[in-house]
């Protein structure tokens, strides 16, 4: 900008990410968010990677998907954003059902449906699971009624 000062922007604004849903997070906050949602996809668990694979690129009934997406404090392992559907695969990391549930009805509050199955389960029962997703994105309505409104920041799916 040749050094002159972009008045347009403000560090301290309460913020309009989250797909302009304004998580009123500050942006050093969000930022860090978005960098603990890459380094999650940079280092995807063993489940992870299993169901991505038949997740990605549109593949279940024509959904697309977004992995480790930020939806205002939390960042989700898999987001249908089309359905507002969040998709937990539960391991290790879940051990604390207290903070999970409070985590789960926060995300119902933002208007997003959680499904949670386990490792075990994508694991050894991937058509299982599959199933399982489409019958819960099939009986939730769209968020709106035309295209998705931006693609997703990684360019996935482009």
């Amino acid at each position: 900008m040749n050094g002159t000062l972009d008045k347009g922007w403000n560090p301290k604004a309460p913020s309009l990410q989250g797909r302009g849903l304004g998580w009123g997070l500050s942006h050093e906050r969000l930022a860090e968010l978005h960098g603990f949602g890459r380094e999650n996809r940079n280092n995807p668990t063993q489940p992870e990677i299993v169901l991505w694979s038949r997740l990605n690129r549109s593949q279940l009934a024509g959904h697309k998907f977004r992995r480790q997406a930020v939806i205002g404090p939390y960042i989700a392992d898999f987001m249908c954003p089309r359905k507002a559907l969040v998709v937990e695969v539960d391991g290790h990391t879940h051990t604390d059902p207290v903070a999970d549930a409070r985590r789960e009805a926060r995300l119902r509050e933002l208007g997003f449906q959680v499904l949670r199955v386990t490792n075990t389960d994508v694991m050894g029962n991937l058509e299982g699971v599959l199933e399982l997703i489409l019958l819960t994105l099939t009986a939730l309505p769209d968020r709106w009624n035309r295209p998705q409104p931006d693609p997703s920041p990684e360019g996935e799916g482009l």
